[in-house]
């Protein structure tokens, strides 16, 4: 069955809306950049080097909290721009997810042992790559329940319904195919932002994982493989030693374990550019 897509889109249209109306009760808004040189790309390199700029935003409002991040990724020339290019690849990929926190929404404590509340969890992801022989164009839509657990800073995991499609365009044959739906599937998602100290030293833990199904056959009639994606990263609140506000400007490391990525089995035509197990250096600005 495929997606009901006109409600889902109503769905976050209200959230957005519902978010967006009500006044915040605290937000976090920042500029990023991260670093690495082992990033890979299915049916390509393993040892990409990307420059990574992103605008992240977090908010939380009566009814529960919004959260927003786009990334801009600037790849080397080992995933060129266009076939014989010596100019790398660029992308923008784009997340955006809204919680209705159902403790607010029905004004009742809903939390007992080790959860503090439940929610329903709406978003999208949406993307465009200007590359050689993809130029991805995802779009994809998600929507599915949340448990928050009672941890220092927060630990949310959802399981998620999610729509998918892309329109590619292959520079190296010409070819563009139409706008292709996946099948529906779900996914098993964790976020995650864990403050704590070493001594004098602020830290947090922070990061997100992915589990995804595998989402039928993709636009080639080739079966998708089901997909693991963990991002986490160490942060370092730089404040005791700059005289900046606490928490304004973070440095710290991050690490990326992404196996089958976008679906593309690793052990198949993809190779292990399906396969990334990236180190990067981070640095983020808050305002």
């Amino acid at each position: 069955m495929k997606a009901p897509l006109s409600l889902i889109a109503c769905s976050l249209l209200l959230a957005f809306q519902a978010g967006s109306a009500t006044a915040a009760e605290w937000s976090d808004t920042y500029i990023g950049y991260r670093y690495g040189t082992q990033f890979a790309e299915p049916f390509g390199a393993t040892d990409i080097t990307k420059s990574i700029v992103n605008f992240g935003h977090a908010s939380g409002y009566k009814y529960g909290t919004n959260f927003l991040n786009i990334d801009l990724l600037i790849s080397d020339s080992k995933d060129p721009s266009a076939p014989n290019s010596s100019s790398g690849a660029q992308e923008f990929y784009a997340v955006y997810r809204n919680t209705l926190d159902l403790s607010k929404v029905l004004a009742k404590d809903l939390g007992w042992g080790p959860f503090r509340s439940y929610g329903i969890t709406a978003g999208f992801d949406a993307n465009s790559k200007v590359d050689a022989g993809y130029n991805s164009k995802k779009r994809m839509l998600v929507l599915g329940p949340t448990v928050m657990f009672n941890v220092p800073g927060f630990l949310n995991v959802s399981v998620l319904e999610l729509w998918e499609s892309n329109a590619p365009y292959n520079k190296y044959t010409g070819v563009q195919t139409s706008r292709y739906s996946y099948d529906p599937h779900p996914m098993l998602t964790a976020a995650w932002g864990i403050p704590f100290s070493v001594g004098p030293v602020a830290l947090s833990f922070e990061g997100f994982a992915n589990y995804i199904a595998a989402k039928g056959k993709n636009e080639f009639g080739v079966g998708t493989a089901p997909e693991t994606n963990i991002d986490a990263q160490l942060m370092y609140d730089v404040a005791p030693i700059t005289g900046l506000a606490k928490n304004t400007l973070r440095v710290g490391v991050e690490y990326q374990f992404w196996k089958n990525k976008f679906g593309n089995n690793h052990h198949g035509a993809a190779g292990e550019g399906a396969f990334a197990k990236t180190p990067m250096v981070r640095a983020e600005y808050h305002f």
